[in-house]
């Protein structure tokens, strides 16, 4: 997805407030960008059917659907179908990160993760193909 000349807008999605925050807390120093939040899979729903954002970081556990459900529904729909998903989750298994992916989600990354690779993964979704 190639981002326009303004700041890339983020939805993260995580049943924990506090991670949420430390994820504000974390990209405001290190990224451009505008945050939403949700702490459930139908909230993430509701609000990118309203505002499509340019990525989601989905965390896989929650409370009402998990997040291979939430990609894969975002995947069905024609509008949201290119979305960039990137799994924030504590399942490290490598089946657990196959099953991830194969649900429609773009990248994986476990926690307790590093700042670094999780900027590094952002940027890249962000970036347009053209400026590599």
């Amino acid at each position: 997805m190639c981002i326009p000349s303004r700041k890339p807008l983020i939805l993260a999605v995580d049943d924990n407030e506090d991670n949420l925050f430390l994820l504000q807390y974390q990209l405001q120093d290190t990224i451009d960008c505008s945050l939403m939040t949700a702490t459930d899979g139908k909230s993430a729903l509701a609000m990118i059917d309203g505002k499509t954002p340019d990525l989601l970081l989905l965390d896989i556990v929650l409370p009402d659907m998990d997040g291979m459900e939430v990609a894969r529904r975002i995947r069905e729909c024609q509008k949201t179908a290119g979305l960039p998903i990137v799994a924030l989750t504590a399942s490290a298994r490598k089946e657990d990160r196959d099953r991830i992916l194969e649900a429609g989600c773009n990248d994986y990354l476990s926690k307790p993760y590093d700042l670094t690779d999780l900027e590094k993964i952002i940027q890249r979704h962000l970036v347009c193909p053209q400026n590599l």
